[in-house]
């Protein structure tokens, strides 16, 4: 028998959901030669995750299809909260905002998983010849330790086998939706196979390939990125554990067309009864709602609720329970599932740097907050320019090790916020204020309240490290393990200036207000200018140019910046027209007022074929139709003096300093650039 043919890669993604997908779209914005496969046969066309918050909204938007979400979805903009009056019968007690205003240009939409990943396969297409190879699933893996730290090596070795299209067909659990077929005429999508309720069938798929001979291959890979669930293959091949607990708490889910008198069908709701548990009402696109339900834990004398006895009809029967006056019932059924509340937190998120796990492979907990698909996403946004980095010899090895220290940390502060979330959720509604078993419904609200601008994702805040330049201890603003993260050495360590910009955070993502283009007066948001392709950004907050003293400090930037032993002009000369450190200008004197090929040609760069750059500089006036954004009050920097911000190619602020600072920003990017700082 032939030995099985072998490749090499720069990447290999497992596992083809959002977080995977979301790896394979920097990839392909990057350049890496990249593979992604996943053991199912098909991509997910009913259910799954639905919620996208306004971070992530963001994100899409910085990849250019944030439009195609936001037309498509349902937009959610009100929650209501409904609880027992003094006689048990639920009545609305109070409404607040989805989202918080004004903490992001974009609000919590709903939008089925399906169409999500269909956005970021269209966008990979476009930019790269990655494609999502399916029925292909890793049976085997290798990891030569001995060259983790060689850049050039394949340290990892993976045997992948290619299922035949019945193996890569999920099984679906018909038999508990023979009622539902008769409303309906046909089942409903049943999502099952996928929740924490069924067994993994990864091992079985290995081992039914291999008894019928399918075929197989071997891929050597310098990184691989594993995102592949709950159950992953990736993370138990590499020795990790989840840390945490499983709840008894099981809950139901219902993707439906209701038919009801209930008044706040379309409308977020969070119902609670006076016995009977807990509803979360998430209205959807093309007329559906989801219902979250919570399935009591038992059933007669005391008895664990058995998982086939789970289906539609009874998550149903839960929810007008608990729902009760009001009727509820449907005749389409688009997709239901069944899981058990889990909060647990990976020991590890990567192995040497080269294996990395994300999204549900390393934290798993309730999906009611919006929180899984997004904070999964945002994984990997997190990771993937780092790897595209290195691997284009940008940047060295060490900002990997902000991957674990970053994203962990996000992770353990998740699992806090769901645990208490969870149980406030699912608890039963004090009678009164002596009801000490009971939960306060007041607590209830200030957590949802609370818990808002957490899942919104605008309150990433990420740590000190080689790539964020802030004050205070590493191990304690990371997760804990940064005991060797580079970055310690406090003798070489650099400290951004927080006081010159009181609301752009070091370590939290660049906040967006609308300036002005000098050129042609056009109005942007400024995130709108931070797209995802890899570069670092130096913005230039260049203050009021008609002063004197502030022209010569702008200018003598300038000069600074143009010096070709800087690390920043040679890393730009390196990188050839696609610059590693892009320079963005916002000032604050009149537009009128300032002449753009007035300013040093480092802020307007020239090339042969198109001239000038008329997209690199900005200022803070008012529009003629959009008003005044007044970026400058409201990033909190001095519109006389202003300073220097340093962006990651993520969007989070790395570095802050003054004009002058020039040396202090070379001294920070030298810490990893490949180019080192003259």
């Amino acid at each position: 028998m032939a030995p099985p043919p072998t490749s090499e890669v720069d990447c290999l993604i497992v596992g083809a959901g959002p977080a995977g997908l979301m790896a394979a779209t920097w990839m392909s914005r990057c350049g890496i030669k990249t593979r992604i496969v996943d053991k199912r046969g098909t991509k997910v066309f009913n259910g799954q995750a639905d919620g996208l918050q306004c971070r992530t909204l963001e994100i899409f938007d910085s990849f250019d299809f944030a439009h195609r979400a936001w037309r498509e979805s349902n937009h959610m903009l009100e929650i209501c909260l409904w609880n027992p009056n003094d006689q048990g019968v639920i009545r609305r007690s109070d409404r607040i905002p989805d989202t918080i205003p004004g903490i992001s240009r974009f609000q919590q939409v709903v939008l089925h998983q399906g169409r999500i990943e269909r956005f970021f396969l269209d966008s990979i297409k476009e930019h790269s010849n990655i494609q999502v190879e399916r029925g292909v699933l890793p049976e085997r893996l290798e990891f030569d330790a001995s060259k983790a730290e060689d850049e050039d090596a394949y340290p990892i070795t993976v045997t992948l086998r290619h299922l035949t299209d019945e193996e890569a067909t999920p099984h679906q659990d018909l038999s508990s939706t023979a009622t539902n077929q008769a409303l309906n005429g046909s089942a409903p999508q049943n999502g099952m196979f996928r929740s924490n309720l069924a067994a993994d069938d990864t091992d079985d798929l290995i081992r039914k390939a291999r008894a019928e001979a399918g075929s197989t291959e071997i891929v050597k890979a310098k990184y691989m990125i594993g995102c592949d669930g709950a159950h992953s293959w990736t993370r138990r091949q590499i020795g990790f554990k989840m840390e945490g607990e499983q709840t008894d708490y099981i809950w139901g889910v219902l993707d439906i067309i209701p038919i009801t008198n209930f008044p706040d069908i379309r409308m977020r709701c969070a119902i609670h009864s006076a016995n009977s548990g807990s509803v979360m009402v998430i209205p959807r696109e093309n007329k559906l709602v989801r219902l979250y339900i919570q399935i009591t834990t038992t059933e007669k004398d005391g008895n664990p609720v058995e998982r086939a006895k789970i289906g539609p009809q009874m998550i149903l029967k839960s929810a007008q329970k608990i729902m009760h006056p009001y009727h509820l019932t449907y005749e389409y059924c688009d997709w239901w599932t069944a899981y058990q509340i889990g909060q647990r937190v990976g020991s590890n998120f990567s192995l040497h740097e080269r294996v990395f796990l994300a999204g549900d492979a390393v934290h798993t907990h309730s999906p009611k907050a919006g929180q899984g698909m997004n904070v999964s996403m945002q994984d990997t946004f997190n990771l993937g320019w780092k790897i595209a980095s290195v691997l284009n010899k940008i940047c060295t090895r060490s900002i990997l090790q902000t991957y674990q220290s970053e994203r962990r940390r996000i992770a353990q502060d998740l699992i806090a916020f769901d645990h208490r979330f969870s149980r406030l959720f699912s608890g039963r509604p004090a009678k009164d204020i002596m009801d000490e078993e009971g939960i306060s419904m007041e607590e209830f609200k200030s957590a949802f309240e609370k818990g808002n601008m957490f899942a919104s994702g605008i309150a990433v805040d990420y740590g000190a490290s080689v790539i964020v330049a802030k004050a205070g201890d590493l191990a304690e603003q990371g997760d804990g393990t940064a005991a060797e993260s580079p970055g310690r050495d406090d003798k070489n360590r650099v400290v951004g200036k927080q006081d010159l910009a009181g609301d752009i955070k070091i370590g939290m993502r660049m906040p967006s207000f609308q300036v002005l283009n000098q050129a042609d007066a056009r109005p942007s948001q400024f995130q709108e200018l931070l797209k995802s392709n890899g570069r670092w950004r130096v913005v230039v907050f260049a203050g009021d140019l008609r002063d004197p003293e502030q022209w010569a400090r702008f200018t003598s930037l300038g000069e600074a910046l143009a010096q070709p032993s800087t690390l920043f002009s040679r890393c730009n000369a390196r990188a050839g027209p696609n610059s590693v450190i892009e320079v963005l200008t916002i000032h604050s004197a009149p537009r009128t007022a300032i002449e753009l090929l007035d300013l040093p040609e480092i802020f307007h760069p020239f090339s042969e074929r198109e001239g000038w750059d008329y997209w690199k500089v900005f200022v803070d006036d008012v529009s003629y139709h959009e008003g005044h954004g007044h970026a400058y009050q409201n990033y909190g920097v001095d519109p006389t003096r202003g300073c220097l911000v340093v962006l990651r190619p993520d969007q989070y602020v790395s570095w802050i300093g003054e004009l002058e600072d020039v040396g202090e920003m070379e001294r920070f990017f030298g810490r990893f650039m490949r180019v080192s700082a003259a």
